[in-house]
């Protein structure tokens, strides 16, 4: 199985809204998926840009799939799912 790949994004507004909380999940990945789980901040994923009065920051993405108002329990959801784990 391939390394799924999780990007946060720490942009300003992603980090402004609720990114900041995101950074837990360097904790609990390693310890819950093993080395299954990449994660990785990135600078700005650009999401927010396109469509700014809509804005749904702050964004995750895991491999392709966008997990907009990212939450942890979101995030984690999501793995959860590429792994088959639900």
């Amino acid at each position: 199985m391939e390394k799924i790949s999780v990007k946060v994004c720490v942009g300003t507004t992603c980090f402004v809204m609720g990114g900041a909380n995101l950074q837990e999940l360097n904790d609990i990945i390693p310890k819950k998926y093993g080395d299954k789980v990449e994660v990785t901040g990135s600078n700005c994923l650009g999401l927010c840009s396109i469509n700014w009065e809509y804005s749904k920051a702050p964004y995750v993405k895991v491999d392709d799939e966008v997990v907009s108002e990212a939450t942890v329990e979101k995030v984690l959801e999501a793995i959860d799912k590429k792994i088959g784990n639900k």
